[in-house]
Parts: structure tokens; sequence; C-alpha cells
């Protein structure tokens, strides 16, 4: 239901509170085990009522459960550890020559391991079926678990917690190496003011510093728009009860911190509308530069504006679907028709990085680079044997849509530590503007590099790149 068409929002959520915490302070959650029923024919997802933490309703303690926490960690990241090894190369390899914006090079594979005694041109020529049935598919290439995917919940890479310690959890780590990992902080652009170059000035946009930077660049809405970007709310895991995972009572996280200076910092976490939590998908936080020119928002739901998604990302991405612990931990009512426009607004005003060699179509402009460059083939490949333009179409390189990839069709269903990999569905298809500044890549980071990308379209589209072909592939993408 949209928000718009429920009159009183806060009465609406209240009564769901009312009946839900009943039930539960009175020992009878929906989904209690009842010892004289018979077993579950299937696995059933929570509801709402049996995602509530002991600890709310006093049933353990917050130091209680905080010890098990920190005991349990280890055991946590060193088996996260040892999936990403056996998945990927994660050497430190990165470009001498392409670099993001401010400075960072650009990581380089594929990363991605390959079965035993198999190449990837062999790969290439095989059906999806042999692939798997054989059980050839790179495991590189399976949707990705969150690092504890159990519990869930959003995680912040290290160096960014290094700065902002307040987005720091007790029970686990963010798992990807900083070298796959967007630089930070990232530039940041207006569409308004391309003269100004990167207005960020090298500096995490934040609550202390916002005014400083755009007086006299943003206007007053926008400026309050800007305010509440920075502005922390409680979040299901960073909040100031006793069922959070932070030492320190938090006031919550900002948009900002995920999709840091309108961009992002590949902060994790799992979507919030799939049960069960085994069938969650990770999702890694998309970059907001260039949403003034797109239509589809959030990865698999499809919302037409980004005042719609702006919205969901308070009511229920925040608090994983759930209004009844949102209630409990300080949900944030933003106001549809101000609040919500103001960030909105401001949203629709990050752009693109530069990309000097592009022409006003959006594809490269032959007077920079010559007809037989690795760029110019790598373009021809785009829009032609790569079969990419198909979803991705210049000057944007987006159709504004979904597809679904099937990529289920190489690989049969398993579970991954805690996590089912099977059908995903429809994914909505990113813009590829700016692509080399934002790894790792698909909706759950499961591609690490460019290369790795090239490399998997290679087989879900079965297009028999050569080698050669896919350098100049890669080429062309470090171009946008």
């Amino acid at each position: 239901m949209r928000h718009s068409r429920i009159r009183n929002p806060r009465l609406w959520l209240a009564g769901i509170v009312g009946a839900g915490l009943a039930l539960v302070l009175a020992g009878q959650s929906l989904t209690q085990p009842n010892n004289d029923a018979p077993p579950p024919k299937r696995e059933v997802g929570k509801t709402s009522y049996d995602q509530i933490s002991p600890v709310l309703i006093g049933k353990q303690t917050f130091a209680d459960m905080m010890a098990k926490d920190k005991a349990g960690k280890a055991e946590v990241m060193a088996r996260q550890k040892a999936l990403l090894e056996e998945r990927y190369d994660l050497a430190r390899k990165v470009s001498k020559r392409t670099k993001m914006t401010r400075g960072k090079p650009v990581p380089v594979g594929p990363t991605a391991r390959l079965p035993a005694g198999v190449t990837w041109q062999e790969l290439a020529k095989m059906s999806p079926e042999d692939i798997r049935d054989k059980g050839l598919f790179p495991k590189g290439y399976l949707p990705l678990p969150h690092p504890n995917h159990p519990v869930g919940g959003m995680v912040f890479p290290q160096h960014q917690i290094k700065q902002f310690k307040r987005l720091e959890r007790f029970d686990l780590d963010f798992d990807l190496p900083e070298h796959f990992l967007p630089e930070f902080p990232p530039a940041m652009f207006l569409t308004t003011r391309p003269d100004l170059g990167d207005v960020s000035q090298g500096k995490v946009v934040t609550i202390e510093n916002f005014q400083d930077l755009f007086q006299g660049i943003l206007n007053a809405k926008d400026l309050e728009g800007m305010r509440l970007l920075v502005t922390q709310f409680p979040q299901q895991q960073f909040n100031a009860t006793h069922d959070r995972k932070t030492e320190i009572a938090s006031q919550g996280v900002a948009c900002f911190d995920c999709h840091v200076n309108g961009h992002t910092s590949s902060a994790t976490h799992l979507v919030g509308d799939i049960r069960p939590q085994s069938h969650r998908r990770r999702i890694d936080t998309v970059s907001l530069r260039g949403v003034n020119v797109q239509r589809i928002f959030g990865s698999q739901r499809a919302m037409k504006s980004v005042e719609d998604f702006t919205e969901f990302e308070q009511l229920a991405a925040y608090f994983d679907g759930d209004p009844l612990t949102a209630i409990a931990k300080g949900i944030n009512f933003l106001n549809r028709s101000t609040q919500v426009h103001f960030m909105a607004e401001v949203q629709d005003l990050l752009d693109f990085p530069p990309a000097p060699n592009l022409g006003l179509d959006g594809k490269l402009n032959p007077k920079k680079l010559s007809a037989d460059s690795p760029e110019m083939r790598g373009q021809a490949l785009f829009f032609g044997k790569a079969k990419c333009a198909m979803c991705h179409p210049a000057p944007y390189y987006t159709d504004n849509s979904m597809h679904n990839l099937r990529v289920e069709r190489f690989y049969k269903p398993q579970r991954i530590n805690g996590m089912v990999a099977t059908a995903q569905g429809p994914i909505k298809t990113f813009t590829l503007r700016g692509i080399k500044e934002s790894p790792p890549y698909l909706h759950d980071g499961r591609l690490l590099t460019l290369e790795d990308v090239v490399e998997f379209f290679n087989l879900i589209l079965e297009t028999q790149l050569t080698q050669a072909e896919k350098r100049d592939l890669v080429a062309f993408l470090d171009q946008l």
C-alpha cells in the first residue's frame, strides 16, 4: 500500500503494533513451535511477529546478547573468508593506467576461480545445461551471501568505519577487500554546477559540514533536502534499543552513509521484501549518480520515482519491511509532500563523473580516439557481437527496464552459508555511466571486476567472445 493512501500512518502502524506486541508479550507468538503439531512440510518464512528480538521483550539482556555475538564473530568471518577464497583470487591486482576520479586504481581480473581443467574459452563453448549438469559454473558467479546471511543487516566497509566508528557492528565485519571497492570518499558532481567539478572537496559530506560545502551552491529547499540525507535515523541494527548491533546506543544511519556523497561505499545489506530469510538476497549499495535519467528504482521492486524509493528506504528497507520492530526502534516518518520531495530533488541533482572521450550521443568521439584503438573496437563489440546495448543503450547506458537473466540455467539449487541459491527473477538494468568507479558489480556484488562482468555475460548471453575481444570491451567500459 502506498504511504499516500494511508490517512494516518502512525495510527495504522500503531494498530499493527498493538496486535503484534500483545501476542508476543503474552508469550503467544504466531510462530511459536507447537510440540504436538506435525513437522512443517516446507520451509516457512518469518512473519513480522517472530522477528522481534528476545532482548526487546526482556527475555535476554543486551550484555548477554553482545557477549554471545562477539564470541561467535571469528567463526562467522572465518566461514565467509573461506567461501570468498574458494570463489575468488583476492590478491590486489589493479590497473596501472585506469583510475577513479580521485585517483584510486581500478581493480582488474577476472578474479573468479575456474573449475579444475577448464578454460574460459572452453566453458563458453558449452551449453548452459552441460555447465549445470557437470557443475562447472564458476562459484564466483553464483549468488553471493551476506557475511552472516542468517542474521543479515547493514554492514559497512572497514575503511569507512575507521572514520565513523558509529558504523561498526560488534557481531561481524564487511567481507570484501578494500581494493575491490569504490574510492573513499568518492567525488560528488552536480548537474546544475558542472563547472565546479567535485563539490565535496575531497571530504565525506556529513551533518557537520554540508552547510559549509553547499552554501551558495544549493538553494534553501535543497539544503534542507541535503540535511535530511545526512541526518542519522534509527535502523534495524543501528539504533538506541537493546536490540542493536553497536556497543554504544546509536542515532542510526543516514542515507549518505551507504550512498556516500551521493555515490556508494558498497555497504551491503539484505533486501527487505523476501521471506524466508535464506531466500533473501544480498544487495550491494547502488550509486545515486544520474538518478535524474533513471525511471526504475530498487533492484527488483521497479519503483517508478525517486520519491517512492526514498520513502521505501525509510519505511521498509531500514527495518526489513517490518513495521512492528520499526515502531519499537524509532521509525522515521517522512512527510511525502515536503521532506521526501526535498530529498528526492537533491538526489536528482547528482551527476555522473566526467567522461571526456564521450560525444553528445554518449558514444566515443572519433576525433579523440583512433578507429583501431582498443576502446573503439570495444565500442563496436558493445553495440554488436557482445549484445550489451540490448539492455544498455547510449547515451546513459540503461533501458530503464527489468530483465530476467535466468542465471539458474547454469547451476543447481544449493545452500551457501545460510543462503539458498536458486532462481532470482528480473533485475533492473543499472546504468553503466561511470561504471569503473562502482565495483563490485551486479545487484549482489558477486562480480568483483569489469573483467568478471565480461566473462559472466559472455557465459550468460553465449556470445563467444575471444580473449582479445574481452580486453577491448573492458577498455570501452573504462571510458564510460
